[in-house]
């Protein structure tokens, strides 16, 4: 037994002994979150990102007819609250119909209620009638999908 005892110590000090010559590891951390969803009225500020309904974003998140953005992809200017109408929201108890990816994009709303790219509930600065998009160029219902408004 004693043979296999000094074998380990031997081995023991030798890993003490080199520790000290060991560089520490490089770590790289990446996330990749895909491009986003193409969804004709905007999709919803939190995963998994599903399309919202027609009527849930304001004029306010499109930019010449594309959409701004939310969750991770946001791309609207620093500070922005845009309209929403929550009561589209699965998480206020929406059942209702949900776009289908490719469908045509709406030209009416009624918000309830402003928020940033992320989610965060704030102050738009004006009315949700008062909403107005630079440049957008919004269609009709017609042309496809699930788009009805559901209520």
């Amino acid at each position: 037994m004693r043979p296999f005892k000094m074998i380990v110590l031997s081995a023991i000090t030798a890993a003490l002994l080199s520790a000290g010559s060991v560089t520490p590891a490089q770590v790289a951390v990446g996330v990749d979150i895909g491009v986003p969803p193409v969804c004709p009225y905007g999709y919803f500020d939190y995963a998994p990102y599903d399309c919202a309904p027609y009527g849930y974003y304001g004029p306010d998140w499109f930019v010449g007819g594309v959409f701004l953005g939310a969750g991770p992809w946001f791309h609207g200017p620093h500070g922005f609250y845009g309209h929403v109408d929550n009561r589209y929201d699965p998480r206020n108890g929406y059942h209702g119909p949900l776009p289908e990816r490719g469908a045509a994009p709406f030209q009416h709303f009624q918000g309830n209620e402003a928020r940033d790219g992320n989610g965060h509930i704030g102050a738009a600065g004006h009315e949700p009638t008062a909403e107005h998009s630079a440049g957008f160029a919004g269609g009709g219902r017609a042309g496809g999908g699930r788009g009805g408004r559901g209520r």
